[in-house]
């Protein structure tokens, strides 16, 4: 059914959107003047059918004016700026069609250039571009959006929205029904005099937000998410020239596969925006509103070259809210989480296993004898949280001892220390924790001595106000009998940290030098020249004496100071700006006094980063910079996936004996752990191809599965026109793969512990092994239905006329599969998987096309090979279309869910137990 305008506005969600010809000074080519103030708009949809990241509604008030893109961004307008500003040239037939096959990175980069191509600031910062062999930027290191900043940028969430509810035709856009699968001319689809075209089909658009979920509540000027959570996924609109007039709505928010900052499609495109978002609103997972948000800095590739590994923690309290926050840069995701409780939090120290984090309620230099020390998993929900149940107790820190029990040292009073007697009132204490409990508490001496204790227990120190320490008498221990005595020459000092790597140095900052005053001496005389307060972290040795100094960056001074745990040579701080506001946090590396930035935000206090102890990686015969690297920081939702999947491959590879591998739909279809017949494994990812199949069958599974029985293998006849053009985007410059074939793919046997490498390699996150991981390699997704009643063809159903090419290769790489499993002894079962019996209404086979006709040409030729090849049988479960699946067994139009995954494992099971008796 087709809508006009007047009938959309008509049924419109909410009051509508104005072209405003005057209300905004500037008048920018290609732009038109959106009216916006006091606008709504309403987001996502209270339909039962909508995806869960689109429900429920949420509406959105605007209270600022902008300039919104005519058009899509042309070909043409993009290859101008790119190709001086990067080097990317699109291959386009027209100038005048949309400039599509770009990744939200290239759209930023555009933005930025067009901004300085008119003189205007730019609203996306980083540090450094990364881009592939063909120039397209697949990571921006240290990327953050501005939207209080005036230029070029994408369209929110919300702007894109308000003007699509007035610019939404289905009459005069390129879609599935008139397109011929093609992108056309921009604009050239409209009939009528109208302001903004192709918000509807042609090329579907990325916007600027994050993927975040909605809330039924009203926000102001929402911009989306404040980072990209978990799995770093980013929002398109608008459906494109693929896609049925039935099966686009405006509240959609996805593609057909997962889509991050680094996805690129032929059919995804994007326009542009222009204006501030001065009171910008940001809503996180956690469902709270806030108008200010953490952003990460540093990537993971970053965190590696400066600690070695990524296997690194970061954890930190966010004083406007008094949480913890942290981040976990082993997955390659910039993602800050935020604890949400009532607890005010200060102090936080990651443990050594980098599982947990304890933390206090007192902080240092503040008198208070009711500070409570809790201990928390280091997750989203701060699960298992433990209280120490004693009154007086503050600044945690984590110790192993030499009989392996791991402690928490702790003093009874952060309070100022420089008066003597009242220092000499409080006391250090510790206390085992040990199975998510605190033991009995022990004390170890008078003083608060918060700022550590060596390995050996011969040196305590701490910092509020003055830099004491406790030095052992010969023979001794501090515990035993000690010197008490006061280091820096009795000047003002803070922030005391003892290192944990055997030094027995002692970081701190001191309160500035001034020759003139005679204020500090010792630091005046030791740094050279004056510097105020915070503006030197000071490094002395195990006698207190001198060893070295650090300068803070150019209008910033330090605070919060700390030892990284483990690590070598490298301590954290907070930068405080000339307005006493801690904005940033940063890692300084003592080697080389280099300072890198981590995080920001209006106020980060007490950093406390945890770094892994790869040495035993490091020391063996595998390259950690190779050995089990499956994917980079930059690579796609189907290579993370798959490090999933060779992670449980090298975990598993001895009892395996059934493989499920294939595309998405065995990937969510079959469920390894309801398979009967044998121990299972399901190595399968989105979008996969017979190319991928053969690759990992030949090179891993075959020759390195001794226990191997049964290989189980999608047959996706309507995808059988992709050949292996995703095996190379995905898997063709990763070095995992590299390093494995220049061993033969070890088929002449492991030189190290392949389990332990891949695992100290970067990994995806803990909810993306949850997700595609659940059940040994089944993709977690809950039936939701067969979706719409009309489903979306996402392909021309005559490709298959039009070009067999792509069906000739995938039954010769089918071939091939089957000789080298009978070579191995192994038998193939090709599972063909339900799909919604909705596609019996359509002229095409599956969701792909392609007609009946030819579906039936391709499974006759299949079947033929059972013939040739006795290890060769046909699970077929779809049947054309007329299965025995119910709809509660779906997730989507041709996906199963978990109830349809044992069904289909079931099946499996059956098929087997008849055939290989």
């Amino acid at each position: 059914m087709f809508f006009s305008v007047l009938q959309l506005i008509s049924c419109s969600d909410s009051d509508g959107v104005s072209v405003s010809l005057s209300d905004l000074p500037e008048s920018l080519p290609g732009m038109e003047k959106i009216k916006a103030v006091n606008s709504s708009v309403l987001l996502g949809s209270n339909e039962v059918s909508a995806k869960a990241d689109e429900r429920p509604q949420m509406k959105v008030v605007f209270t600022y004016d902008f300039l919104f893109g005519k058009n899509e961004v042309t070909c043409g307008d993009f290859n101008t700026l790119m190709k001086s500003a990067t080097g990317l040239s699109l291959k386009c037939e027209k100038n005048s069609l949309p400039a599509t096959d770009v990744t939200y990175y290239d759209a930023v980069l555009y933005a930025n250039a067009r901004s300085k191509a008119e003189n205007l600031d730019t609203v996306y910062t980083y540090n450094n571009a990364s881009l592939d062999n063909n120039k397209h930027c697949t990571n921006l290191d240290g990327f953050a959006f501005h939207p209080e900043k005036k230029g070029y940028r994408m369209p929110t969430e919300a702007e894109w929205m308000l003007v699509a509810q007035s610019y939404w035709n289905s009459s005069e856009a390129w879609i599935a029904e008139n397109s011929d699968y093609k992108l056309h001319e921009v604009c050239s689809k409209v009939k009528s005099d109208v302001a903004i075209c192709d918000m509807l089909g042609n090329a579907m658009e990325w916007v600027n937000d994050w993927l975040g979920n909605f809330r039924d509540t009203t926000l102001t000027d929402y911009v989306g998410a404040p980072d990209g959570g978990s799995l770093g996924h980013r929002i398109v609109k608008g459906g494109s020239y693929r896609s049925s007039s039935e099966s686009i709505n405006r509240y959609n928010r996805g593609d057909v596969y997962t889509v991050t900052s680094s996805t690129r499609a032929d059919y995804v495109g994007f326009r542009l925006a222009y204006g501030a978002i001065p009171g910008a609103t940001w809503m996180g997972a956690d469902g709270k509103a806030a108008t200010s948000r953490i952003v990460a800095l540093a990537n993971s590739a970053k965190m590696r070259s400066e600690t070695g590994t990524y296997k690194v923690k970061l954890a930190f309290r966010n004083d406007v809210t008094g949480n913890i926050a942290f981040v976990d840069y082993s997955s390659g995701i910039l993602s800050v989480t935020e604890i949400s409780d009532k607890i005010d939090s200060y102090h936080p120290e990651i443990s050594p296993d980098g599982k947990k984090v304890a933390f206090s309620t007192g902080f240092e230099g503040i008198n208070s004898d009711t500070s409570t020390i809790y201990v928390r998993d280091l997750n989203a929900e701060g699960s298992n949280l433990v209280k120490l149940e004693v009154k007086g107790a503050a600044i945690p820190r984590w110790r192993v001892l030499d009989n392996g029990d791991t402690v928490i040292v702790y003093v009874s009073n952060p309070g100022s220390n420089k008066e003597d007697a009242s220092f000499k009132s409080t006391s250090t204490w510790q206390v085992k924790f040990a199975n998510g409990k605190f033991g009995k508490p022990e004390k170890l001496f008078d003083g608060a001595y918060h700022g550590g204790i060596s390995e050996d227990d011969k040196l305590a120190v701490t910092g509020a106000r003055l830099l004491r320490a406790r030095i052992a008498k010969p023979g001794s221990t501090i515990m035993k009998s000690a010197i008490d005595t006061v280091w820096f020459g009795e000047e003002q000092a803070c922030n005391a940290s003892l290192a944990n790597d055997g030094s027995k140095r002692t970081l701190f900052l001191d309160f500035g030098a001034n020759e003139k005053s005679g204020k500090n001496k010792m630091g005046r005389e030791f740094v050279g020249k004056d510097y105020g307060t915070h503006e030197r972290l000071l490094i002395a040795d195990s006698t207190g004496k001198l060893v070295q100094s650090v300068a803070s960056p150019s209008g910033y001074s330090f605070d919060h100071s700390e030892w990284t745990t483990g690590g070598e040579n490298l301590a954290v701080a907070t930068l405080t700006n000339v307005n006493g506001a801690n904005t940033k946090i940063v890692l300084v590396n003592l080697s080389d006094s280099s300072v890198v930035e981590l995080a920001e935000g209006n106020e980060l206090w007490h950093p406390s980063l945890w770094i892994q102890n790869t040495s035993a990686i490091k020391n063996g015969k595998l390259d950690p910079d190779s050995a089990g690297v499956y994917m980079t920081e930059t690579t796609d939702i189907a290579t993370r996936i798959m490090k999933v999947k060779m992670d449980y491959f090298w975990k598993y590879r001895d009892t395996t004996e059934i493989v499920i591998i294939g595309s998405s739909r065995s990937f969510a279809g079959m469920d390894p752990e309801s398979i009967k017949f044998g121990f299972a494994l399901n190595m399968a990812y989105s979008a996969q191809d017979l190319e991928s199949t053969a690759f990992f069958t030949k090179n891993y599974i075959l020759p390195l599965m001794p226990k191997l029985k049964v290989l189980a293998l999608t047959l996706d006849y309507d995808r059988w026109y992709v050949k292996d053009e995703n095996f190379k985007v995905w898997f063709g410059n990763i070095p995992g793969y590299e390093y494995d074939k220049n061993h033969g793919y070890w088929q002449d046997g492991l030189i190290g512990d392949m389990v332990a490498a891949s695992q100290a390699a970067l990994n995806p996150t803990e909810s993306e092994y949850g997700m595609f991981g659940y059940h040994r390699g089944l993709y977690y997704d809950p039936a939701q239905g067969w979706g719409a009643p009309n489903p979306e063809i996402a392909n021309d159903s005559n490709w298959f006329k039009i070009d067999q090419s792509g069906f000739d290769f995938n039954l010769q790489k089918l071939t091939e599969i089957l000789k080298m499993a009978r070579n191995h002894d192994v038998f193939v079962v090709g599972v063909v998987y339900p799909q919604s019996r909705n596609f019996l209404k359509t002229n095409a086979w599956g969701r792909y096309g392609p007609t009946r006709g030819a579906a039936k040409i391709m499974q006759d030729a299949v079947l033929e090979l059972t013939k040739t090849y006795p290890n060769f049988a046909v699970l077929d479960e779809y049947h054309d279309g007329n299965h025995d699946f119910a709809p509660e067994a779906f997730a989507n139009e041709d996906h199963l869910g978990l109830i349809g995954a044992q069904i289909m494992a079931s099946r499996l099971d059956s098929l087997l137990k008849a055939t290989m008796k």
